[in-house]
């Protein structure tokens, strides 16, 4: 049986990377964007943007590992 070589993972890196800081940049823009109308939804949307960057950290972190 003859061992598959990987080659270059430098996209697999980045991939891992959008997922785990890129929608929780957005919602963060989001809660800035919404924070003058509504105050209450924008804190919403920095909770979520918290809490999906500790997951994404966790899951995609454990996955580079």
């Amino acid at each position: 049986m003859i061992a598959l070589e990987v080659g270059n993972l430098n996209g697999l890196i980045f991939f891992f990377l959008l997922i785990m800081f890129g929608p929780p940049l957005l919602l963060g823009v989001f809660g800035a964007i919404v924070r003058k109308n509504s105050p209450k939804a924008a804190k919403v949307l920095y909770i979520l943007a918290v809490l999906y960057l500790l997951v994404g950290l966790g899951i995609c972190g454990s996955l580079m590992v």
